[in-house]
């Protein structure tokens, strides 16, 4: 029996780990990975008290930081992914898809969200042959191309920003006629000569043979069908809350992020914290995400004191 089992390795639930073990809380963190979504990022930027930081290089000083500090008291279960959430009288049961199952008194899902896919037609076709959700990842195949990027925040301007970096031309397209993205990130990468931004308009389909040849989208200005010649689309169209082994369990918001107390991140059930991207925090970042961890490990130690 742990006092606390942690749903996910970014920065939730590595901040968690990390004042679950200070706490002298018997704990389980269990995830696929340490790092969380950030770790295909070549260069993070808003890390506070980095300038500039690779996913790779803050996935390691999250991991190096909590095996400093775990010690005997926090037990790391990586390459596994959690099936299932139950509640067994006062206390709670996690089984993993591998078969593994582990009790707590407390849980903290700090699991995260996934990318969102392209929905129109080719998409599913044309993955992994010209269609990617890793800029970091399948960016340098594509030197020497034009590309487009799906997307209008902080991630579509900076996977374009990478892009820039060796691809021919990079156009960005955004269904919306105003960008998420930070007014400084959009001038900055707005201005490079290679790139162009389209508003304003709706990808309808993927084009190719054995791979990408372009793509169609709706002008929504004119109510236009365009063609838009490109042998790699870079997909940022949001992400979707891993938490589907949680439902029937937890109050959610129509998107499926749990539905958290601000104050101490608690759930809509007593004895389930969650934290970071996985919830519906009104921003999702990394530095909020840290300290949405610290906050649940703070309210439910001393919940469980009081048990």
């Amino acid at each position: 029996m742990h006092d606390l089992i942690i749903v996910g390795g970014g920065p939730a639930g590595v901040a968690a780990g990390v004042y679950a073990a200070r706490k002298q809380l018997k704990t389980v963190l269990i995830s696929e990975e340490i790092g969380g979504q950030s770790v295909v990022s070549e260069g993070i930027e808003n890390w506070i008290g980095t300038p500039k930081i690779s996913g790779a290089d803050l996935a390691k000083a999250l991991k190096d930081h909590l095996e400093a500090l775990k010690g005997d008291i926090v037990t790391l279960e990586l390459g596994e992914r959690v099936a299932s959430l139950e509640k067994t009288g006062d206390d709670f049961l996690v089984k993993t898809k591998s078969g593994k199952e582990f009790t707590g008194r407390s849980v903290l899902i700090a699991s995260g969200a996934s990318r969102r896919k392209l929905a129109i037609p080719g998409a599913d076709k044309f993955e992994h042959k010209g269609v990617t959700y890793c800029a970091s990842c399948d960016g340098p195949v594509f030197a020497g191309q034009d590309v487009a990027v799906i997307g209008g925040g902080n991630a579509g301007f900076e996977t374009a920003a990478q892009l820039l970096a060796y691809a021919k031309s990079v156009t960005l397209i955004h269904r919306h006629k105003d960008f998420k993205a930070d007014p400084v990130t959009v001038e900055k990468v707005s201005a490079h000569p290679n790139m162009r931004v389209i508003r304003h308009a709706e990808p309808t389909a993927v084009m190719g043979d054995q791979f990408v040849t372009g793509l169609t989208y709706l002008d929504k200005d004119t109510n236009e069908t365009k063609e838009l010649p490109v042998t790699g689309i870079f997909v940022e169209a949001g992400v979707m809350p891993s938490t589907d082994f949680a439902h029937g369990l937890v109050d959610f918001d129509p998107v499926g992020h749990i539905v958290t107390d601000p104050r101490t991140q608690r759930a809509s059930i007593e004895g389930i914290w969650a934290a970071g991207d996985c919830t519906d925090e009104l921003y999702h970042q990394n530095n909020i995400a840290v300290g949405d961890g610290v906050k649940a490990v703070e309210d439910l130690y001393l919940w469980l004191k009081k048990r």
